[in-house]
Order: C-alpha cells, then sequence, then structure tokens
C-alpha cells in the first residue's frame, strides 16, 4: 500500500520525527499506571510503531480516516482489533474506558481544544494525557492566571489536571510542516480537586470570558446576584482570577442562589 498522503480536512501533519517519538514516549512510560492506553489520531503509526513494544496488550487507536485505518492494519498486524474507526468527538467512550486510562497522540490541531474538553467530561477516568498540540493552544492551556492566553480552557483544565509544556517541537518534524510550533503537552490529574458545582463554575467562567475587558460587575451582573456585585472581586477582570478564585466565587454565588 502506498503512503497515505496528509489530508487537510482532517488537519493531519503525520509526526516523522524519531527523537520526537522517543521523548513522547519515555514521558508516556514515566507517567504510566493506567489499564488502557488510547491514542488519538494515530496516522501512520509513527508514535503507534513505538508504542506497540511496551503497550500492545492495553492500547487502543481511535482513527477517523479510513485511509489511515487500512494504513495501520496492513503495516502493525499486531493492531487487529484494536482500531476503533471513528471520529474521536463522536465515540461513546464510556463504553471504551476502563477506570484507569491514559489519552496519548499527536492531535489534529484543528480539533485539539474539542478534545481536552472531552477528556475532562471523562476526567474520572482519565489520570493522564500527553499530547501533541499547536503550541499556541498548549501555552493557552498551562497558561497561568494573569496572562493574556489564561481563559476558559485554562481555568477549566487546571480545575482537574496539573497541565505542564514538556517540550516544543519544530515544524520540520512533521510532514507536511504547520506553520507553527507545536508542544507536548501533559495533563496529571489533581488527587484533590476543588469542591465546585460543575454547571454554574462553566457558567461563571464562559460570562467572565466572553467579556474578558470588561470588569466582572459588569461580566457577571447576569450570573452573579446583584446583592455580593459591589464586592471587591467584581472590580477584578476575569484573567486576573486564579482557579482557587473562580472556584470560590462560584461557591459563594451558590449559596445565594
Amino acid at each position: 500500500m502506498q503512503r497515505v498522503q496528509p489530508n487537510k480536512n482532517y488537519g493531519q501533519h503525520f509526526l516523522k520525527d524519531k527523537t520526537v517519538v522517543e521523548r513522547t514516549v519515555d514521558i508516556i512510560k514515566s507517567l504510566h499506571t493506567a489499564n488502557k492506553l488510547i491514542e488519538i489520531g494515530p496516522g501512520t503509526g509513527a508514535l503507534t510503531s513505538a508504542l506497540i513494544p511496551e503497550f500492545i496488550d492495553i492500547l487502543n487507536c481511535i482513527e477517523v480516516d479510513e485511509r489511515c485505518v487500512e494504513y495501520l492494519h496492513t503495516h502493525f498486524q499486531e493492531l487487529q482489533g484494536k482500531i476503533i474507526h471513528k471520529d474521536f468527538l463522536k465515540v461513546p467512550l464510556g463504553d471504551i474506558l476502563l477506570p484507569s486510562s491514559t489519552i496519548v497522540g499527536n492531535f489534529p490541531y484543528n480539533i485539539s481544544s474539542q478534545i481536552v474538553f472531552k477528556i475532562i467530561e471523562y476526567r474520572d477516568f482519565i489520570p493522564n494525557m500527553v499530547g501533541m498540540f499547536q503550541k499556541e493552544v498548549a501555552d493557552r492551556i498551562a497558561a497561568p492566571h494573569g496572562n493574556k492566553q489564561y481563559g476558559i480552557i485554562s481555568v477549566m483544565t487546571q480545575l482537574y489536571y496539573e497541565a505542564e509544556i514538556a517540550f516544543d517541537i519544530p515544524p520540520e518534524a512533521f510532514n507536511p510542516p504547520p506553520k507553527v510550533m507545536s508542544s507536548v503537552l501533559v495533563l496529571k490529574r489533581r488527587e484533590s480537586p476543588l469542591k465546585v458545582n460543575h454547571s454554574l463554575l462553566v457558567k461563571v467562567v464562559k460570562a467572565g470570558f466572553n467579556q474578558r475587558r470588561k470588569t466582572l460587575r459588569n461580566a457577571l451582573s447576569q450570573v452573579a446576584p446583584s446583592s455580593i456585585l459591589s464586592e471587591e472581586i467584581f472590580n477584578k477582570r476575569a484573567e486576573q482570577l486564579s482557579v482557587q478564585d473562580f472556584v470560590a466565587l462560584t461557591n459563594k454565588i451558590e449559596s445565594l442562589l
């Protein structure tokens, strides 16, 4: 079978740098205590080939591109019965996740943020993630409060996971080379996440950042009771609040509703 050509519609940039593969697999090995390893978007198997010797008994791959599925079946006999030919965002993860499942992969850049939000949704099953992202997205996920890149995905991810950029990857490590730098991002689930009403927190965080240039007094006027809008915290903008600040504010709002 001929080599698969990357498809822009799938956001494909196939990894080809063996050093990047080795460094990524070393991180996965150092973190791994799970009983299921799921690779998203294996493509033509650059990362997969390095995962097989160590993890084949617990490995599943999720790949939307039929050409890649055929390529993987042809070149990696070990993957028979281990490839799920679906769009990750449409896979009912509850059907395939075990109580401790690690997510890894060179994620398609056009859906990478959505992948993170789905991981958060299934956080009780996913203690770790090691993924390749567009550097700008990775920086945004790991950004501390007070940073211009800090936003909704930063708060929602860091509430449940420690986020760390392991290393950056130059464009020439991929085929075709993307026009931007990439990064390997590591998420480690927090042992004791802060207690909060998740759905209310989402409302508070979205309202705050959807009008991020305004103070919280204006941005949260439809979410927070008017009786507390005069408090000092509402003089701040959303990017000035830490994750802990958002949790405390959400818990206060809930207590008054």
